[in-house]
Parts: structure tokens; C-alpha cells; sequence
């Protein structure tokens, strides 16, 4: 049994993995700074214990970040929790992934776990979606290579920029109106987050693989990818724990 962590800028998901890839819980606690080794280490007993998993029974744990500062902290958190070295997903990993970009050690780690993942799980080609603070689409091609992709910002950034830069338009929950043609502002706002970022998705599968010049398998994962992904018009396949398989393949591949 392994424990992986996938570190995002506004949260932390945990999941704890069996030798078969079963999944026994996911968990999503929040990213602070502020926190210490000790806290970490305190939330991610706690955790355990509300799972019902008995932590000498996990013989390893693996990371993947996109929030530098905090890794060392994680990390000793595991430590202290697990009597354990994690992996930390680097450069230095066996991935499987040929990467071409034009500075390959510039590529995210959730990047890398999320086409890890998608290749060996879903095969290629393949884009992959993951909607999380930032929306990133990124593009494996049918030889296994990782091409590159876009970032854009994630809704809820959106949103808040919105009411933010505004005088008069507010804070909304993010669900969709009845109507994509509004009769208020509420239901205008909606309209234009859930409906405008599932066209703007759209549009950019369609562009990629005009690009790539042939179609390709879409996958979608991240925290606010079950509210958008469902108004899109093309076949997207959800999966909210690709990046826990993506880490357990990595794991598996340097253990």
C-alpha cells in the first residue's frame, strides 16, 4: 500500500493505494503555507485513521507539487508519519513519457503524472484536461510523445477577478442556469463561466487536433471538472483520480 499526494496551488488531494492500483480513499484538505511539518503530519494521521488505514501497513509514499516551498514540509511530514523516503516526482523519475518541449525540466509535475496516467490507462493520442486553480490541456501524441498544450486560468480564478474587478457583479455558485441566453445577471454570470468555459474547451480540442491532424482520446480531471465538462459537446471521459493513477504508475516504475 502506497500514499500519494498530488499538491495544488488551492488544494491537497490524498489517496491511499493497494499493489493493484485499488483505491481505499481519496481525502482533499487545504494548501497552507502557514502550516508546519508537524501540522502536515498531524492532518495526514488524521486522515488515516478516519479511513480506517493502518499506517504500518504503507511501505511508501510518493508527491507530486506545484507548490515548491511546501515540498520539503510535505515531505518531512511523511517522514515523521511514515518512517519513510517519498518520491518526489523530478527529472530524475523513470516516467515512460518522451517529453519535447523546447526546456523539457520547465514541465509541471501534474503534467507529467496526468499524461503518465492517460497514456498507460486510456492509451494515446491523448489530451488531457485538468481543471483546477489554473485549466491546463495538454497533448500526447499517437508515438507517446508529450507536444505541449495551454494553461488558462482556472473558473473559480475567473470568477473571482470578475466580482473583484467589478462594482456591481457578484460572487455566484457555480452552476448552471436553465438558460444559456440569461434573463438576469446572476443567471448571465453563470451562463457565461459554465457555458463559456465548456466552449472554450470545445474550441480547443478542436484546434489541437486539427493541429495534431488526427482525432484524439479527451480526458478530464481536476476539482471543477465535473461542474463544466458535462455541458461540453465533445465525448470526454471524467476521471477524478487520474492523477492518483499517474502517481501510482510512476511509483510503481521507480519503487
Amino acid at each position: 500500500m502506497i500514499l500519494a499526494l498530488d499538491m495544488g496551488n488551492t488544494n491537497i488531494v490524498a489517496g491511499c493505494m493497494g499493489k493493484n492500483g485499488e483505491i481505499f480513499f481519496t481525502e482533499r484538505f487545504s494548501t497552507d503555507l502557514n502550516k508546519t511539518e508537524l501540522e502536515y503530519a498531524v492532518v495526514l494521521k488524521t486522515i488515516l485513521e478516519l479511513n480506517y488505514i493502518d499506517r504500518e501497513k504503507i511501505e511508501g509514499a510518493i508527491i507530486s507539487s506545484v507548490v515548491p516551498p511546501l515540498t520539503h514540509i510535505i515531505k518531512s511530514a511523511l517522514r515523521k508519519l511514515l518512517n519513510c523516503e517519498p518520491l518526489v516526482i523530478s527529472a530524475g523519475l523513470k516516467t515512460g513519457l518522451n517529453i519535447h518541449l523546447d526546456d523539457p525540466s520547465t514541465m509541471g509535475a501534474d503534467l507529467v503524472v496526468d499524461s503518465v496516467a492517460a497514456m498507460n490507462i486510456y492509451g494515446t493520442p491523448s489530451i488531457v484536461i485538468d481543471m483546477g486553480t489554473a485549466t491546463t490541456i495538454t497533448v500526447i501524441d499517437k508515438n507517446n510523445t508529450y507536444i505541449g498544450g495551454a494553461i488558462f486560468p482556472g473558473v473559480n480564478v475567473s470568477v473571482e477577478a470578475l466580482a473583484a474587478g467589478t462594482s456591481l457583479l457578484p460572487r455566484v455558485s457555480l452552476g448552471a442556469p436553465k438558460k444559456q441566453i440569461a434573463t438576469n445577471t446572476m443567471d448571465a454570470i453563470k451562463s457565461g463561466i459554465i457555458f463559456g468555459e465548456a466552449s472554450r474547451i470545445d474550441g480547443m480540442i478542436d484546434r489541437f487536433e486539427e493541429e495534431l491532424g488526427y482525432p484524439a482520446k479527451v480526458v478530464a480531471t481536476g476539482g471543477l471538472a465535473s461542474v463544466i465538462i458535462p455541458h461540453c459537446t465533445h465525448e470526454i471521459v471524467y476521471d477524478p483520480e487520474l492523477m492518483l493513477k499517474g502517481l501510482k504508475i510512476i511509483y510503481d516504475k521507480n519503487a
